[in-house]
Formats: C-alpha cells, sequence, structure tokens
C-alpha cells in the first residue's frame, strides 16, 4: 500500500475549501505532499462548471444571494452543481498517469469506492462505467443520482471531487437542472434508507472503501499541518 494524507475539514464554506484545495493540489504538484483526500461539509453553494450552460441556473444570482446561497465558477468540467449541509464533497489530490489512461481510471475508482462504501449500508448503487446505457459520471440508484462527481485535472494531479448525499435538502436542487440533466433525478442515502444515516459512520465508511480501492493507507493531517 501506498501512504498518504487525510484532511477532514468539517462543515465550512466554499471560498476557503476551496483555496484550501487549491493549495495542496499546487503542493502535491511539487511533490512536497503524497496523495491526500480531502473530506468537507459546505454550506449552501452552487457551483458551476466549465462547460455549464446557464439556462440550467433556475435562480438568479440575487435570489440565491437572498438564500444565503454562494455561486462560483469553478474549474471542474461539467454544469451546475449544488453543495450543502448534509452533503459529503471530498476532493482527492491524486498524481494521475498522463492521459486518459490515468483519468479515466481514477474516475471510475472513485465510483467504486463509493458504491462499496454505499453497500454497507445496504444501497445497492452504480457507477456510470458499469451502467451499460450511456449514464453521466457519477453513482446512480435506478435513474437518481446518488453521488455526483466533477474531477479537475491540471499537471497530472486531480482536484475537485465528488459530492455524496446523505441527508441533503433536495429541495435545493430544484434551483438548478442537476448536471443539465432534465430527464434525471437526484437521490440521497436518507431518502433511500428510510432514516438519516449518522454522518461521521459514512465518512469512516467512504474513507476506508478509497483506501481499499487505491490500495492507500491514509495518515490522519489537520489543515494547519500545511
Amino acid at each position: 500500500m501506498t501512504k498518504g494524507f487525510f484532511v477532514d475539514l468539517g462543515r465550512m464554506r466554499y471560498r476557503p475549501a476551496w483555496d484550501f484545495q487549491l493549495k495542496l493540489w499546487q503542493m502535491r504538484v511539487d511533490e512536497r505532499i503524497p496523495n491526500t483526500l480531502i473530506f468537507v461539509e459546505h454550506e449552501h453553494v452552487i457551483t458551476k462548471g466549465k462547460s455549464a450552460n446557464d439556462k440550467n441556473l433556475l435562480c438568479s444570482a440575487e435570489k440565491l444571494d437572498e438564500q444565503g446561497i454562494d455561486l462560483y465558477s469553478v474549474e471542474r468540467g461539467g454544469d451546475f452543481t449544488y453543495h450543502g449541509p448534509g452533503q459529503l464533497v471530498g476532493y482527492p489530490i491524486f498524481h494521475v498517469k498522463k492521459g486518459l489512461a490515468g483519468i479515466r481510471p481514477l474516475v471510475r475508482n472513485v465510483e467504486t469506492a463509493i458504491s462499496l462504501a454505499m453497500s454497507k449500508f445496504g444501497i445497492f448503487s452504480k457507477g456510470s462505467m458499469e451502467i451499460p446505457e450511456k449514464y453521466p459520471v457519477g453513482v446512480w440508484v435506478g435513474c437518481e443520482k446518488l453521488a455526483a462527481i466533477g474531477i479537475a485535472v491540471k499537471k497530472w494531479v486531480s482536484f475537485h471531487g465528488f459530492a455524496l448525499n446523505v441527508s441533503t435538502d433536495l429541495d435545493k436542487f430544484c434551483l438548478i437542472i442537476p448536471c443539465g440533466l432534465q430527464d434525471k433525478g437526484v437521490t440521497s442515502m436518507e431518502k433511500l434508507l428510510g432514516y438519516k444515516p449518522d454522518f461521521d459512520q459514512v465518512k469512516t465508511s467512504i474513507w476506508r472503501a478509497f483506501g481499499d480501492v487505491f490500495r492507500m493507507q491514509f495518515e490522519d493531517k489537520k489543515m494547519e499541518d500545511f
């Protein structure tokens, strides 16, 4: 197993967490740190990917501001997505092999790790690359997306990542057409299970699944360690 770092930021607004992952991205590019996995639970925010269609944002920036919802354009691909309380967001700051030979397996492994963790809760889910029909990247239960994935890779180091709906307020997704998909919905662990799962238990399950899939042994670190 390779060595890696794990950082749990707890609950944090988007901007400081974004700045922190960019700091770690540069450190990984410079080979000052090993592969590092960041967990965070964001305050209400909508992020806009590089290929987003503005028609998929169903609420004005002014209305979002009135509701205390931040809006940011970010480096990842894809369309609009929502992050908020009750959602586990993970940022793998991992070095990948050059070309699609490195990027596609990274995405596949992220999907696999999330699906593996969900199986521990009795949720049968599939990553997009396991589904015969053409489904957008993410982890799905039927035609509903349980976890969104939007990974950016620059200088062969990944950043941004996944967002798993644990006990997320799904009504917030009505502010957007999630990932530009009009014919598919979103779901959460709480909706599927009929109860609100323990957030820390979900974190532990995802953390262990990443370690198993990526064959990585994580060392706990704090934000101030960097």
